[in-house]
């Protein structure tokens, strides 16, 4: 059994039906659908080819991966989806929407969470808190928003220190983290990495230890570049963070294609982490 913790549809040239047939080739039975809110003043031009043309809005912006297209595909396959979603914490009442998302729509994870504001913003402590009370994981983006003295003008949720305060803020709520922001805090010398996606040996000391370490509700998926490429960059070190970590981390992919099974299978992993990753973690934030 593999799920996949972190999916989208209807993006990248397939729609639902061209992602489960993606999932069959790769042996995955089961995905978490995520949304992607996009507000208007955030919307990148490039980001048009990526996205459903169908809800282009008037002045050409996009509002992301809504709401309905994941209702879409999970009525479509119910048996191969599980819906989150996550309301821009900038709406008034934005807590109210996901906790009627719940209740109308089956919602059981709050994500994707990728809002250009601090993740420590009370607007957003205030939606995660809901997440909790709600029994519901909540998938963050952190991308940081200096890299090398420079700004980044695609930054989401801040640094590993607005992630702590959160995690201090929430302590009834679990969070998977995601992305190069998150990611890159796994080596010790990551000021010095002017990268957005480091590359080379993984040094120890890396906030990320401490931070598994010190707070039980967070975890991590290990999709895309960001997740993937950590684990790349150092197998060694890999296979070791997976078994001190076995328990907090999600398979998940971010995209389609087998490359994070494919490396997984070269760590020569115990089977019982491997279920862990594949399934039971996931299983278990959902119960």
């Amino acid at each position: 059994m593999i799920i996949d913790s972190h999916q989208h549809v209807f993006w990248h040239g397939k729609d639902d039906r061209g992602l489960v047939e993606d999932m069959d080739i790769h042996g995955i039975q089961q995905a978490w659908l995520l949304t992607w809110e996009i507000p208007v003043q955030d919307f990148q031009t490039k980001y048009s080819g990526l996205l459903n043309p169908v809800h282009i809005r008037p002045d050409g912006t996009h509002p992301g991966i809504t709401l309905g297209d994941l209702l879409i595909a999970r009525d479509r396959y119910p048996e191969r989806f599980l819906l989150g979603y996550c309301p821009d914490p900038t709406k008034p009442n934005a807590p109210a929407l996901l906790e009627a998302a719940v209740k109308i729509h089956d919602v059981k994870v709050c994500g994707e969470w990728k809002f250009r504001l601090p993740i420590d913003d009370p607007r957003s402590i205030e939606l995660f808190r809901t997440a909790g009370s709600l029994n519901l994981p909540v998938v963050l983006h952190l991308d940081i928003p200096w890299l090398n003295g420079q700004y980044q003008s695609e930054w989401y949720g801040g640094t590993v220190d607005n992630l702590e305060r959160t995690l201090q803020a929430c302590p009834d709520t679990k969070f998977i983290g995601h992305a190069p922001g998150f990611w890159r805090e796994i080596s010790q010398n990551n000021e010095s990495d002017v990268e957005l996606y480091p590359k080379g040996p993984v040094y120890p000391g890396g906030r990320l230890y401490q931070m598994f370490d010190q707070y039980s509700n967070l975890y991590a998926d290990l999709s895309a570049q960001s997740g993937l490429g950590a684990l790349k960059r150092d197998p060694a070190h890999a296979c070791t963070f997976i078994q001190r970590y076995g328990e907090r981390l999600l398979f998940g992919r971010d995209y389609y294609g087998g490359d994070l099974k494919d490396f997984l299978t070269t760590l020569d992993l115990p089977s019982s982490v491997l279920s862990r990753l594949y399934h039971e973690n996931a299983e278990s934030l959902l119960t």
